[in-house]
């Protein structure tokens, strides 16, 4: 040790004092102090497993299945992984690398060309372990660092935000699913009751209580009706198949738990705009590539100064395997290089520049998904409002219309109107029927959109099989 100069240990001893460009500061941001539509009752239940309480099981099981077999999500994990490898080799530069080598060789020099008598063959042994460390005096390195970390920390967002999508498009396929089949259902339902009103056309017509063209009118009705049903079977096998690929499963039947009427309302969960920040993997990604574009100013930086390297090599010369390791077979060496840029015509200037640029770029994408989330937050919870009461309007309306249907028959069997009047009250029914099947659907959406707006900690906890350890 007493033989390593003032030079070698200078630049360790500077290491850790220095750190080129920004630290990172959280932006500040605009954030309201309330919703605008915030529900007059809510629950603290963004952080729970939400979906139950659909009181469905089997909606349960199918977003059990996507956490474990969907291919986003495994492709999203892997991605993490990757990320997890490039942290790992981009802080093995802040410590020295240590390499071994070896080599044998056993020689005859020919007499002949030497000009001598032949010597006898030899061997030649060599081991030695070689050292090289860039001393990062500057804080390259660990700017490069501290880059990679951000850029794992927000793969595992996007993971995140897949786990997030995925639960909810699994829960909304769901209910759209059930309401294809109570739409198809109505048809259904709706064709029985105009098969019949064409029975009693005829039946009508043949004793001469009423024209051919109300026939004809009872049977266009039969056929128009009859049209919807295989247009929704198709709709039906159609979503079935959307919602076995989120599974992570070949196109396929889906089996049915709950009919959409029985579906519960879950209910609205309790916020903050403030916790968005904390929720949301979006806005944590975002962070987090704001986090890695100011980090890398700091590396782009560092190339306008001096880069310190410190080589090593420790081992052993010999013919005589036995005597590699003696006293005189030592060979060693160490050294201090140094090495910085003389004229690079604005090329580091350039790069500084270009690091910075995306900063700024980092940074207004971080307050534009800010900007979005409040956005999407306020769209789902006013969508939740007025959908409950387009709902409870479309079902005072159904009430009616089947009053109305009703008492047409009763006219029209009497004798005091035309078939006409039964005509418009069979469509009106069945079309606010439909209205209404699809409008409790939208009203179940709703709520699911509420839940991903407002993100929530149970996405580290419905997939810790999908968790990758951070460190």
């Amino acid at each position: 040790m007493r033989h390593i100069s003032i030079p070698l240990l200078l630049p360790l001893a500077l290491t850790g004092c220095f750190m080129i460009g920004p630290d990172y500061q959280k932006p500040t941001a605009p954030i309201p102090d309330a919703w605008r539509f915030a529900p007059a009752e809510t629950v603290a239940a963004s952080d729970t497993r939400w979906w139950e309480q659909f009181g469905d099981p089997r909606l349960t099981q199918l977003i059990e299945q996507a956490l474990l077999h969907n291919k986003d999500l495994q492709i999203a994990t892997a991605t993490v992984e990757e990320f997890l490898g490039l942290y790992s080799v981009t802080r093995a530069d802040l410590f020295p690398q240590i390499s071994g080598s070896a080599s044998y060789q056993r020689q005859q020099i020919s007499g002949v060309t030497a000009g001598a008598v032949p010597t006898p063959a030899s061997d030649n042994i060599q081991a030695a372990l070689n050292l090289s460390w860039e001393i990062d005096v500057w804080g390259r390195l660990r700017r490069a660092t501290e880059a990679a970390r951000a850029n794992l920390f927000g793969q595992e967002e996007t993971r995140r935000t897949v786990v997030l999508t995925l639960v909810t498009s699994v829960a909304r396929s769901y209910v759209q699913l059930c309401e294809l089949d109570q739409r198809l259902e109505i048809a259904k339902r709706t064709l029985v009751d105009r098969r019949e009103a064409y029975r009693i056309a005829r039946a009508r017509f043949e004793g001469e209580l009423n024209s051919n063209a109300e026939v004809r009118q009872a049977e266009s009705e039969v056929h128009n009706t009859a049209a919807s049903v295989p247009q929704l079977e198709s709709l039906v096998a159609q979503k079935e198949h959307e919602l076995s690929v989120l599974l992570g499963h070949n196109p396929a039947a889906i089996q049915r738990g709950l009919a959409l009427t029985e579906l519960r309302l879950p209910s609205i969960p309790a916020g903050l705009p403030s916790e968005l920040l904390t929720r949301r993997p979006d806005i944590r990604k975002a962070e987090q590539d704001l986090i890695a574009a100011n980090a890398n100013i700091g590396v782009a930086k560092a190339a306008y100064f001096p880069k310190f390297t410190v080589t090593g090599s420790f081992g052993g010369a010999s013919a005589d395997f036995s005597q590699l390791l003696s006293g005189p077979a030592g060979a060693w060496n160490y050294g201090l290089g140094l090495a910085m840029p003389l004229f690079t015509a604005g090329k580091i200037a350039g790069q500084v520049k270009a690091s910075e640029a995306r900063e700024q770029e980092s940074l207004f994408s971080y307050q534009k998904t800010l900007l979005q989330a409040f956005q999407e937050t306020e769209n789902a919870l006013i969508d939740n409002s007025k959908i409950q009461e387009q709902v409870q309007a479309l079902n005072r309306q159904v009430i009616a219309l089947r009053e109305y249907r009703r008492l047409a028959w009763l006219r029209y069997n009497n004798g005091l109107t035309d078939y006409l009047v039964v005509l418009d009250a069979q469509r009106n029914l069945f079309n606010i029927e439909l209205a209404l099947a699809t409008a409790q659907s939208n009203s179940l959406q709703a709520v699911i959109n509420v839940y991903k707006a407002f993100g929530g900690s149970w996405m580290e906890k419905v997939s810790e099989n999908q968790e990758t350890p951070l460190s």
